[in-house]
């Protein structure tokens, strides 16, 4: 005699999965139907690999295009994963029967409206009492949260904490639980509106679940168990009602299909959790953990967890503050009706005992023990795609494991292994897999090479989406850069590619992302983009790598965009406003710098030409033109006298106030050191303030006060003693003004000889001379 009986759960519910497990082995099904995704009912047997550690996922995604995906987490405390397990043991028939994704994924699915012939033939009133205002807000927000409804009622502040205080946390396993489910979302059902957005959608997967219990009935089998969301039992319920069958098929004709692949993928607690996004999510996965395999004592057993992960962390947690907390948590839930504590009992009484009303440990308790850190894992041989079974591959050979928990590495660049690690960190952010963030390696030595690894689950998301671009890490990494370098608009964001690149060991993407800088920067007329390029190239042409990359190209980068930037930083910097000035002013210093790092003479040559070319311009912004000033003067292109006759122009009462403000702030902005030891910038600027008429130095008095305010207090007090020194002379060069001490300099002379070496026998007079 067939007998079908609808088990409505709660995803991710330990009571619910305690009742469940009852009640299937009181029934005994030989066909358990469970919501799940169809396209991967080949994996299920998967679930009982001795090498499957839960929380796990089941992904389904289009190979075409991977990014386009569903995840299904399960815990050890998921109903499904239990029923999964069940049903395996027992040889019954498992499958998955929801609306399959090839579906769901599928190009034009949802689109449009549902055909007119879909609507079920006995649907309860409501669900075909649309009004042209759509759904009210109270009745939407039944589909959203039916739970949320159900705990207002009750005088809950959330559907989580009602379910937990009714379902999850109660004694006792009995399956009448069932029962009360299906009575109390039939009711919820009967008030509520369907989503616009969601409504065929949802009518697509009941009509689909609906057929798959009708074709398991048609199959032969006698007891049919279905493990589903609560919301959907009624919907089931109808699946031999008078026409149903008719109008489920008319929903599911001609729907659009498209192929699909499914595989196992390591899920974290942290990832289940209904912080994280999704929208099945639970408040608190490790809590879960805690009720569904220690069921006896399981508030002792969590606070004297929560006292060792104080102390692991040097807070006091004394056994005596573990006992008095059990305490007070009983208390507390009988006050408040429970047969035993709840979650919000032991937060309660941890943090007034254990944490003594700090949120700082409370917070750590809540993270690990409430939430967790756990990190599932899949069996090896489990199916993936090419790029995952690589990075498998790449991990075991580089002794690097993914995990939940961080941590931090040293790698010394000169070993094989640290290098080829450095190299596959390098490849997986190429690909949006940003495991490893670099950080100042500890120590002396360029060869060594800081890492933070922090491994997040849903990367695996990534590893299969990076599959369209190759077979392996560093296939789907150089094919990842070749799309970003064709997408690029700017050339600097092609130079910031060719330094990873060559940290990534990629030299074939690297070739051909240095050509598409070149081709860019050919057409280019934003001098400022090429400039922007410039100074990461400089650097990276100048000391190499440790990785012994060659950087020749990059230099040839190099002396190919100077040349163009030079060309046109005069056009370049016309009509600009203060803070356009501000960045032309940053590129400039920074273009400088790299030039002076490439030390090659005709690049040289040709930006001094375009500073000097800059620095005569009169109707350009004063900001600009005193650094450029001041670079030559640096430079020793132009001498002391020249830049001061310029800044004595530069801030005449012809000038105005505004642009000579703009003029020396340029010139001297950041000098505070260059002031108090390069007498020469100090003296122009003590010879031009002394030659000022006594009207003028009080009308400019203002702007050079607001420029040495920018300069720190240290490096102000500093000039100022220097001016007081005879000749403004620089610290120690004072004493030097009055002459020579032979006598003193004498003693040092044995030292000096011990540290250079012998030298050849000289006169007396020789001696004292190349020691003065």
């Amino acid at each position: 005699m067939l007998d079908i009986r609808l088990f409505g759960i709660r995803h991710h519910g330990p009571g619910s999965a305690r009742s469940l497990k009852a009640a299937l082995d009181g029934f005994a099904p030989d066909c358990l139907l469970i919501e799940g995704p169809p396209d991967a009912d080949a994996l299920i047997p998967l679930s009982l690999h001795e090498a499957m550690a839960p929380p796990v996922a089941l992904l389904v995604y289009r190979p075409d295009r991977p990014r386009d995906c569903a995840f299904f987490p399960f815990a050890a405390f998921s109903p499904e994963w239990v029923a999964m397990q069940h049903g395996i043991a027992a040889g019954a028939t498992v499958r998955f029967i929801d609306l399959p994704h090839a579906i769901q994924l599928a190009d034009g699915f949802g689109e449009s409206e549902a055909p007119p012939e879909a609507a079920p033939i006995d649907a309860e009133p409501i669900a075909e009492a649309s009004s042209e205002a759509g759904p009210t807000p109270a009745k939407a927000a039944i589909r959203r949260d039916p739970l949320g409804e159900l705990a207002a009622l009750a005088g809950y502040p959330d559907g989580e904490r009602w379910w937990d205080a009714l379902v999850e946390s109660r004694a006792g396993a009995d399956g009448d639980v069932f029962a009360a489910i299906a009575e109390a979302m039939g009711a919820l059902r009967e008030g509520a509106e369907p989503d616009p957005d969601e409504a065929f959608r949802e009518e697509a997967r009941e009509a689909h679940m609906r057929s798959a219990i009708r074709r398991a009935a048609k199959e032969g089998f006698e007891r049919i168990a279905v493990v589903c969301g609560a919301w959907h039992v009624p919907a089931l319920m109808r699946h031999d009602a008078k026409g149903q069958a008719t109008a489920d098929a008319a929903t599911l004709k001609n729907l659009p299909k498209s192929k699909v692949a499914a595989a196992w993928a390591p899920w974290s607690y942290e990832r289940l959790a209904f912080a994280s996004g999704y929208r099945a999510g639970v408040l608190s996965p490790e809590w879960y953990d805690t009720l569904w395999h220690h069921q006896g004592r399981v508030a002792a057993r969590w606070l004297a967890r929560a006292a060792a992960l104080l102390r692991e962390n040097d807070l006091d947690a004394s056994p005596a503050s573990v006992i008095e907390a059990a305490r007070l948590a009983e208390a507390l839930a009988g006050f408040r009706g429970r047969s035993r504590p709840s979650l919000d009992d032991l937060d309660e009484a941890a943090q007034a005992t254990l944490c003594f009303a700090d949120p700082a440990p409370m917070g750590l308790i809540r993270r690990k023990l409430v939430i967790g850190e756990r990190l599932g894992a899949t069996p090896p041989d489990s199916p993936g795609t090419p790029v995952e079974a690589d990075f498998e591959a790449q991990c075991r050979r580089l002794r690097l494991k993914p995990a939940a928990a961080a941590g931090e590495i040293i790698l010394d660049l000169r070993k094989e292994t640290d290098l080829a690690r450095s190299h596959f960190l390098n490849r997986l952010k190429l690909i949006g897999i940003p495991w490893g963030e670099r950080r100042e390696a500890r120590g002396r030595g360029t060869f060594k090479e800081g890492w933070f690894l922090s491994w997040q689950p849903e990367w695996v998301v990534e590893l299969v989406a990076a599959s369209a671009e190759g077979g392996t890490i560093a296939e789907a990494a150089a094919g990842r850069v070749r799309s970003r370098a064709r997408e690029a608009t700017r050339v600097a964001e092609l130079s910031g590619l060719i330094g990873t690149l060559l940290d990534a060991d990629l030299a074939g993407a690297t070739a051909e992302v240095i050509q598409a800088l070149n081709d860019r920067a050919a057409v280019s007329a934003d001098v400022f983009d090429l400039m922007e390029a410039l100074p990461p190239l400089a650097e990276l042409a100048r000391y190499g790598s440790v990785r012994s990359s060659d950087t020749e190209p990059v230099l040839a980068v190099v002396r190919g965009l100077v040349p163009r930037a030079a060309a046109g930083l005069v056009a370049a910097c016309q009509s600009l406003d203060d803070d356009a000035a501000a960045a032309a002013k940053a590129r400039i210093v920074a273009v400088s710098g790299a030039v002076a790092l490439i030390e090659e003479p005709e690049l040289k040559a040709v930006w001094r030409e375009a500073l000097r070319a800059l620095a005569d311009q009169e109707h350009v912004h004063g900001r600009v033109v005193g650094r450029a000033v001041r670079l030559l003067f640096d430079e020793r292109a132009i001498a002391a006298g020249e830049a001061g006759e310029r800044l004595r122009l530069a801030l005449s009462r012809a000038s105005g106030a505004g642009p000579a403000a703009a003029w020396i702030e340029g010139f001297l902005e950041d000098s505070g050191a260059v002031l108090i030891h390069g007498r020469e910038l100090l003296a122009v600027v003590d010879d031009w303030l002394c030659g000022l008429d006594a009207d003028l130095f009080t009308e400019l008095l203002p702007l050079v006060r607001r420029t040495f305010a920018t300069l720190a207090p240290a490096e102000r007090r500093a000039v100022g003693e220097a001016l007081a020194r005879p000749g403004g002379a620089a610290p120690g060069e004072a004493e030097a003004l009055h002459g020579f001490d032979a006598p003193r300099a004498a003693k040092v002379l044995p030292i000096l000889r011990l540290l250079l070496g012998p030298e050849p026998a000289k006169s007396a007079d020789e001696t004292t001379g190349d020691a003065r």
